[in-house]
């Protein structure tokens, strides 16, 4: 298949004919009639070329070019005009049309300037999709539901000062792309952003990578290593899941962001860094308070400005956004090209609950990019969706969410409590912490 294109015209016998003609060439091609059907399959399919008479029963064709290139900037857009009506082409060429053709005299021109424009149609795209792959900033943040633009709203207000800042909400809602655009959208831009995962990592390996070590320190350390607060300083420094943070290591965190000064592992000297501080949890810190598993002078040190992202379920219009970003991103990685998206495909996403959020999103749509088949993603790409029953009032905690999942978890890795916890993406530590909170076995 040589590409999509969308044929526009309201004189039928010659929209069969143009329809014909270009599916002999190998081109993927559908036909409208009107401008208002013509923006509907735009919608719901995925178009490289326009082919459209200027004149149509809805809708002006120079006025059309301008919205549709707007709406979809890739596009490329031939018109067809009677011989009268030159000058509104080359109008419409001005509000970005690729060329023109003039009806019933430039018939054999039709098939070589389809190959052109889809050439030019590729080029735009893969432009566009790099442009997406290398989006910093607030720009990376993808959505318009008002949960979201409250929470960039708010990361913006905040990216101009130098607060700590404490983001919460559930695994996989981007709270580190929140971090990357409050650093971006700082004063500290030009120096280091850097991040860890404080759930992946034992307290001794942990104490190491914040705070560094010198040479014989512990056994295996054999040379000196600057750790992730020296790194940062002018910088940003984001604690992912500070809430699994063993309490030991707390007092000296808080130690540090009191005083800016900290002493590597197997040291005397007292070094000092200044950084800005981004933390960010899935758990509710009050309660871990209350269970004693952390500092509560920490969390008042932490909670000077929160962001609570939301979870997918929340935002479920922002879901096929989310998901076209994503088929732009593979498209590129997986080096593919005229992948189609039918229109049930985002329709089967809207049936999943999303517990594991964004990432659990982006994953889902890697895999069917994987398992499609003629690079086409429909539902038959995507995991059986059943709509989901309401469930019961009392099993909308987060704990009773949390707890099933996890068994879930583990009855697919068969008790493997090691890969169940890599799968989660919490340490086996808190693996096993769970477990015996949620008298799981």
């Amino acid at each position: 298949m040589h590409g999509n294109i969308l044929i526009i015209d309201d004189e039928i016998k010659l929209l069969k004919l143009l329809g014909m003609i270009l599916s002999q060439e190998n081109f993927n091609v559908k036909e409208a009639s009107t401008a208002r059907s013509a923006m509907t399959m735009l919608e719901q399919h995925e178009f490289d070329i326009v082919l459209s008479d200027v004149r149509l029963p809805d809708a002006f064709g120079i006025d059309l070019v301008k919205s549709i290139k707007t709406k979809y900037p890739h596009l490329e857009i031939i018109l067809m005009t009677a011989f009268g009506n030159i000058t509104d082409a080359v109008q419409a060429m001005k509000n970005g049309a690729y060329d023109y053709l003039v009806k019933g005299d430039d018939n054999d021109k039709i098939i070589p300037l389809a190959y052109k424009a889809m050439e030019k149609a590729k080029d735009n795209r893969s432009k566009i999709i790099q442009k997406a792959t290398n989006k910093k900033g607030f720009d990376s943040i993808i959505g318009t539901s008002p949960l979201i633009l409250q929470a960039k709203k708010l990361a913006e207000k905040v990216a101009l000062t130098d607060a700590t800042v404490l983001l919460t909400g559930e695994t996989g809602t981007g709270k580190e792309v929140f971090a990357n655009a409050i650093h971006e959208g700082s004063d500290r831009k030009k120096n280091s952003f850097v991040a860890i995962n404080c759930s992946a990592f034992s307290k001794d390996i942990l104490e190491s990578e914040l705070f560094g070590h010198k040479a014989g320190a512990f056994t295996g350390a054999v040379k000196d290593k600057k750790g992730l607060i020296e790194e940062a300083n002018g910088g940003t420094l984001f604690l992912d899941e500070i809430g699994e943070m063993p309490i030991e290591l707390q007092a000296k965190l808080l130690r540090v962001l009191e005083t800016r000064e900290f002493i590597k592992m197997g040291e005397t000297k007292v070094s000092k860094s200044d950084f800005r501080l981004i933390a960010a949890t899935n758990r509710d810190l009050e309660e871990e308070i209350r269970q004693g598993n952390f500092r509560e002078d920490l969390y008042f040190r932490l909670n000077i400005f929160e962001i609570r992202l939301p979870s997918l379920r929340e935002r479920k219009e922002d879901l096929k956004a989310l998901a076209k970003n994503f088929v732009e991103v593979f498209v590129q990685k997986l080096h593919l090209s005229d992948v189609e998206v039918n229109p049930d495909y985002y329709k089967t996403l809207e049936k999943n609950d999303w517990k594991g959020n964004i990432r659990e999103l982006r994953n889902t749509v890697e895999r069917s990019m994987i398992l499609m088949n003629d690079r086409v993603l429909d539902a038959e790409s995507l995991p059986h969706y059943s709509e989901k029953v309401p469930a019961e009032k009392d099993s909308l905690s987060i704990k009773s969410l949390e707890k099933e999942h996890i068994q879930k978890v583990l009855e697919y890795t068969k008790g493997n409590k090691a890969e169940a916890a890599r799968l989660l993406e919490i340490g086996i530590a808190t693996l096993y912490r769970k477990l015996e909170e949620y008298h799981l076995r």
